[in-house]
């Protein structure tokens, strides 16, 4: 059957089937929300304390974790249920049928924190996770653990506006005996390599044959640092999504390829041709 992409699509990922480097995949929210995940800014996001309603980008910090650790875990075991009852989308599934084919020249970087790539099965060492998981929590003081996997017993099924109660909070507790927090980057904090893997991921893209990029918008800086770096670099991009975005204006004069349509759509075909 002939394939429904143009030719120049077809052509780069010809190359990189044939290379020996990476494929690097950087996914955002557009892979997610054919699952149905909504996104945490819309007013679904926002959660009241008291009299006032937060905006999620003021609880989405450090410093209200510190003002408000109860009120902050509510919120975000909120957000997890809403991801949890979503499944994983024929573009995850297909990406994770990738990783098991191409093995260590598959990369993963995505945004997305709702854990939908490791559910559909993808690996967590081919999988970098830069804005965190929801799935996963650390300890909020100076201990070195790594981040680890929720509680079973923490409810999946928070509801919009359930406070935190006491055998939740004792739960949420780093073996130092420290309070945990969640496993994500705050938007007053920075990429690191140790949490969010960021210099991996920028020399990822100097080893890859191609980056191609899915449902994101640009919005934050390591990924449009990635996409800047495979055009000074000579990394041809692919960029899948509904519509133009700075992603795609780098294709342009023989970057890479601009596929517009969604995810769903596109990524299983793409990752056909690179069997």
């Amino acid at each position: 059957m002939q394939s429904p992409l143009p030719d120049s699509a077809i052509e780069l990922l010809e190359k990189a089937r044939q290379a020996t480097s990476l494929v690097v995949w950087l996914t955002g929210a557009g892979i997610s929300a054919e699952s149905g995940v909504p996104t945490f800014r819309g007013p679904e996001g926002f959660w009241t304390v008291g009299s006032r309603n937060f905006h999620p980008m003021e609880l989405a910090t450090r410093a209200a974790f510190d003002s408000l650790p109860d009120e902050v875990w509510a919120w975000y075991l909120y957000r997890r249920a809403a991801c949890r009852a979503a499944s994983p989308n024929p573009a995850h599934r297909a990406l994770a049928d990738l990783e098991t084919r191409l093995g260590d020249r598959f990369r993963l970087v995505t945004q997305n924190v709702d854990g939908l790539h490791l559910r559909a099965g993808n690996s967590l060492e081919r999988t970098w996770q830069i804005h965190g998981n929801l799935d996963f929590a650390r300890c909020s003081g100076s201990c070195p653990t790594l981040p680890w996997p929720m509680p079973a017993t923490i409810s999946i099924d928070w509801k919009k506006g359930q406070a935190l109660d006491e055998t939740t909070r004792d739960l949420l507790r780093c073996e130092c005996g420290a309070a945990a927090r969640p496993h994500v980057l705050w938007f007053d904090e920075y990429y690191d390599e140790e949490n969010f893997r960021f210099e991996s991921s920028l020399t990822a893209v100097e080893q890859a044959a191609l980056l191609i990029v899915v449902g994101t918008s640009g919005a934050t800086n390591l990924p449009m640092r990635m996409a800047h770096l495979a055009r000074a670099r000579g990394v041809p991009l692919l960029v899948i999504d509904p519509e133009p975005n700075p992603f795609s204006e780098l294709t342009a004069g023989g970057g890479g390829v601009f596929l517009r349509g969604t995810a769903s759509a596109l990524v299983p075909e793409v990752c056909g041709l690179l069997n």
